[in-house]
């Protein structure tokens, strides 16, 4: 059995953890960890992709459905910046054990909810859970992993950004076109259950400590996690409800603004807050929070897009799409800890892999504006290439050179605030990415269909020059059949949306540079942990 591993300050200050031998059985441990976070961004991915299969056997209309996505978002950020606090309190152990059961129950129980208001509900409390998790990862990697392998803990934390979103499309089309759909929902359950056996197993065990609660940071609580559920809610919702045309809306994002001022001055003065604002006087740290929220809206360019572009311009399903996100997120397993093992060496500076990262997904941006109608999967190959090693190449250098500036005592208090700036950066992420692309789309069919209507010509005459296009309109401006009408207007959304997409990629060159140069002026030189500890010894 786990001993308990908590050395109490005799001097009445706050217990502190006894450091854990590095061996064979704590390593099983943070796997169980690490596969725990990756169920858990898998789950809500997947989901999302499946939607509508999930909606079509269910009997959930589109509007419902919509809140179904968003109510899981808001749970899951909203637990992000709780969990750290909740397993220093309850103990790491037990928590993680504790939430990846109860991820796996629920999971268990969605595919029968008889309506809609059970989905949901059920939801909610499985994305409680599952954003409870990936926090938990950072926290362990933080507190055991000896200085010599603290990079490759955190490149395990990476995965949960580059691997799981990148294979989520396979899967998703595996469950729905070849198994059945409700493993879009129990898929985590095999590999959580396994999870916690090694956890169980490898974590040690710590003591209850009930005494937090004396000091529990019950407003910080309320108004955080209210407030920032209520902006997720605001974000996934706002495009659907003409965002600040909508009451709705109007009333959520007033309420978030309220909420998180409140929560920022509490977090200040409280002795035992959730975020410790005063870590934000490191440079480094605010750069790291700040680069990271911003990799967040980046990364959608390595499948997002691609994946828009093939099944909205040239048809294709997720099952064919599912090996572009592939040539990404398999290679995340072997080049995610060859990051972590350049990045050990002394001589190399991280922010320039930082930058050499965000040139790679940068690059790739900037040659992907250049689509046409005519591209397939082979001209999106060598880019996915680019963004496999470009990603791994962005996250790690931010999670060092942040991690460098952060006491073990507080870790909890980092983790809380990049996982929730990683949760809040993924949505912020779709939300600007999808709006963007939309209103470029709606902006580049109206200049096409300005443009064709104030030259009559040009729709009464093939518009390819060999006839293989009709034009719409007959000389006297008749239409000439709804067949060929509808296949002209096919064409001009085709074009409006490969047009659309373009300016979203220029959106994201700029977002790469702004990142690049916010690194050149902000954080100073992070060396490799074990070679501060040979330094001092």
């Amino acid at each position: 059995m786990n001993q308990p591993s908590i050395l109490v300050n005799p001097a009445g200050g706050l217990a502190m953890p006894v450091p854990q031998p590095f061996n064979l059985r704590l390593v099983i441990g943070l796997i169980g960890i690490l596969f725990a976070s990756l169920c858990s961004g898998l789950n809500d991915r997947v989901t999302d992709i499946a939607l509508a299969d999930v909606r079509g056997a269910l009997n959930i209309s589109s509007d419902p459905g919509s809140w179904v996505i968003g109510a899981y978002q808001a749970a899951e950020v909203a637990a992000m910046m709780l969990a750290p606090w909740f397993a220093m309190t309850l103990s790491l152990r037990r928590f993680a054990i504790g939430t990846a059961l109860g991820f796996s129950l629920i999971a268990a129980l969605l595919p029968y909810s008889p309506n809609i208001s059970v989905f949901i509900a059920l939801r909610v409390v499985q994305g409680i859970l599952g954003g409870a998790l990936p926090p938990l990862l950072m926290t362990a990697a933080l507190r055991f992993l000896p200085p010599a392998y603290k990079l490759y803990g955190l490149s395990a934390y990476a995965l949960t950004a580059t691997f799981g979103p990148n294979v989520a499309i396979t899967l998703a089309s595996f469950w729905t076109d070849a198994v059945g759909w409700q493993w879009v929902f129990w898929q985590v359950i095999p590999p959580c259950l396994a999870a916690a056996v090694m956890m169980g197993y490898g974590l040690p065990q710590d003591p209850l400590r009930f005494e937090r609660f004396k000091q529990m940071d019950t407003v910080g609580m309320l108004t955080g996690s209210s407030g920032i559920a209520l902006l997720v809610l605001t974000l996934q919702q706002g495009q659907r409800l003409d965002w600040l045309h909508s009451p709705l809306i109007v009333l959520m994002l007033l309420s978030s603004v309220g909420l998180l001022l409140v929560f920022f001055v509490n977090e200040w003065s409280h002795p035992l807050p959730l975020f410790k604002l005063q870590m934000l006087k490191r440079a480094n740290l605010s750069h790291g929070l700040l680069t990271l929220g911003g990799l967040m809206v980046l990364l959608l360019s390595g499948s997002a897009l691609p994946s828009s572009y093939m099944e909205s311009v040239q048809g294709f399903r997720a099952a064919q799409v599912g090996p572009l996100a592939l040539t990404i997120g398999l290679p995340q397993l072997l080049l995610a800890p060859l990051v972590a093992a350049v990045l050990n060496f002394r001589w190399i500076d991280s922010r320039w892999v930082l930058l050499m990262g965000l040139g790679l997904v940068g690059g790739s941006c900037y040659f992907s504006s250049h689509i046409t109608e005519h591209w397939s999967r082979e001209n999106f190959y060598w880019l996915q290439i680019m963004q496999a090693f470009g990603q791994p190449m962005a996250i790690l250098p931010v999670l060092m050179g942040a991690t460098g500036v952060v006491q073990p005592q507080e870790g909890p208090f980092a983790s809380a605030m990049f996982n929730t700036v990683r949760g809040l950066g993924s949505v912020i992420g779709s939300t600007v990415v999808g709006e963007f692309s939309s209103q470029r789309e709606q902006f580049h069919s109206n200049v096409l269909l300005n443009h064709a209507g104030s030259v009559s010509s040009l729709l009464s005459q093939p518009y390819d020059g060999d006839g293989t296009y009709l034009a719409p309109l007959n000389p006297n401006g008749s239409a000439i059949s709804s067949e060929v009408l509808s296949a002209f207007s096919s064409l001009v959304k085709r074009q409006a949306t490969v047009l659309g997409l373009s300016d979203t990629y220029f959106l994201l060159i700029s977002i790469a540079f702004a990142l690049a140069l916010l690194t050149a002026l902000l954080p100073k030189r992070t060396y490799p942990p074990h070679t501060l500890i040979k330094k001092a010894d």
